[in-house]
């Protein structure tokens, strides 16, 4: 195994793999010669714009992950049961497979390769791609505290880190795989309300981007949590705890939790219809 990584083939190359490639090769973390990466991409008109994007390669399947010390795998759940065969033919059990495809375990990942082949599973949100991403991380079972290390600094080139138990991963997928549609879901709703309250969309719009950026550092930088920040402008008897009071009538805490589960129970049915094939 080299020091930490030497070469990387990313097998799909959608908007969370082009993310990646910006803070690889952009920031300042991993891996920042593009002739040592190699994308995979069926989409021919995709794979020429990461290649005149990025200055990377777009070869074959075979040629990308044969030798890269660590292959990255950006697919859909359900192209997993026709990609593992083609794998098993060129990936080695001294490569890293990282797996960023939802609902799917580390142990079936490892069926499907050769024996003993180090699977990561790791689970980013679409805040990759402007750098400030959340990615969870387990190990399979052949997976070594190294192999760990390699995963993290790549995809720390994205954002923010964590690793977790694979007990995890599911509701991790759930609410922070999914969390940037919450978010944007409420902003829209926000928008909404500007509009109906006489305010142009565009105003609206700014306005609610704005405080949804403010709000969001706020939260990281304060060093209080929710609770005591929505507290902190509650007023007695003020407007915002009298709207506050409406969203609770609604229920809205609990819908949330509600579709959380929700999302976390279809990841499990996606990984149970990918055995299931």
């Amino acid at each position: 195994m080299t020091n930490l990584m030497d070469s990387l083939a990313i097998v799909g190359g959608g908007n969370i793999g082009a993310a990646l490639l910006s803070g690889l090769l952009e920031g300042d973390v991993v891996l920042h010669d593009p002739a040592r990466i190699a994308v995979v991409e069926q989409s021919p008109d995709r794979a020429q714009y990461l290649r005149e994007r990025f200055g990377i390669s777009t070869p074959g399947l075979a040629e990308a992950v044969r030798g890269a010390d660590t292959v990255l795998l950006m697919v859909k759940p359900y192209h997993v049961e026709a990609l593992l065969p083609q794998l098993i033919e060129h990936v080695t059990a001294e490569q890293l497979v990282i797996s960023v495809v939802g609902g799917i375990s580390t142990a079936q990942i490892e069926r499907g390769l050769v024996p003993k082949t180090p699977v990561v599973r790791a689970m980013p949100n679409t805040a990759a791609s402007v750098g400030e991403g959340m990615t969870a991380i387990c190990a399979g079972s052949f997976a070594s505290d190294v192999h760990l290390e390699r995963a993290g600094a790549l995809l720390r080139s994205v954002g923010k880190v964590v690793e977790v138990p694979e007990t995890q991963m599911n509701a991790i997928t759930a609410f922070s795989g999914s969390g940037p549609a919450f978010f944007f879901y409420f902003a829209e709703a926000l928008i909404d309300s500007g509009v109906l309250l006489g305010l142009s969309r565009e105003l609206s719009e700014e306005m609610v981007i704005q405080t949804a950026v403010g709000a969001a550092v706020m939260l990281r930088d304060s060093g209080m949590d929710p609770v005591r920040l929505r507290a902190a402008v509650s007023s007695p008897g003020g407007t915002t705890i009298t709207a506050i009071r409406e969203l609770e009538k609604a229920g809205v805490r609990g819908a949330v939790m509600t579709a959380t589960e929700a999302g976390r129970d279809r990841t499990i049915e996606i990984g149970e219809q990918a055995d299931d094939h």
